[in-house]
């Protein structure tokens, strides 16, 4: 963030430079220049804003073990959680792998699993509990209908996200990563049943 502030600040005094210097007897030239000088600062602010660049070169990994499990358990083995789903991602508009499993802790909230999981990273990017059993685009994300599990914690890695009580899973069978800046389908998991929803 600060070397986008340091940025604007060069990219500000640039353009009020050639602005001075550009041709004193000529005050329309110098207007001019000024006003394409701020035109270009403000252009490239809201560029970065939207586009956030710098996200295609950060990669944020993360790893969460399953909330009542101890570090280093056996998930598989069985224990303080039930698999409920599982499915694997498929690309859609970025390359992306992994799992999405639901399990059923011991108190009997439910997480979503994202395991061995790996996409691009970008701007606002969240996960997504489709009432689809697909979504393989990005029109049936919106016309399904979806609950939003918050903001993808990163783009690499196992982590976990709560669903709501009282959340139909049976009507919910899709996960989902989605860009909501630009309403964009990353991939999507189908679930697949593994025990009575």
């Amino acid at each position: 963030m600060a070397w986008a502030a340091s940025w604007l600040v060069a990219l500000t005094s640039i353009c009020l430079s050639a602005g001075a210097f550009s041709d004193k007897g000529n005050e329309q030239v110098r207007r001019t220049t000024l006003l394409v000088g701020s035109a270009a600062v403000v252009a490239a602010t809201v560029g970065w804003y939207l586009f956030r660049p710098e996200l295609l070169f950060i990669t944020k990994t993360v790893n969460e073990d399953l909330p009542g499990v101890a570090s280093g358990t056996d998930i598989a083995a069985g224990g303080p959680s039930t698999v409920l789903a599982n499915g694997h991602f498929r690309s859609v508009a970025h390359e992306s792998s992994g799992v999405a499993i639901i399990h059923q802790l011991a108190d009997g909230a439910r997480v979503v699993r994202l395991t061995a999981f790996e996409t691009s990273n970008g701007p606002d990017v969240r996960v997504y509990l489709v009432a689809a059993s697909d979504a393989p685009d990005h029109e049936t994300v919106t016309r399904a209908g979806f609950i939003d599990l918050g903001s993808l914690k990163g783009n690499k890695g196992d982590q976990n996200y709560a669903v709501p009580a009282g959340v139909d899973l049976g009507r919910y069978r899709s996960v989902t990563i989605w860009c909501a800046r630009f309403g964009v389908n990353f991939a999507t998991a189908p679930l697949v049943a593994q025990q009575q929803l």
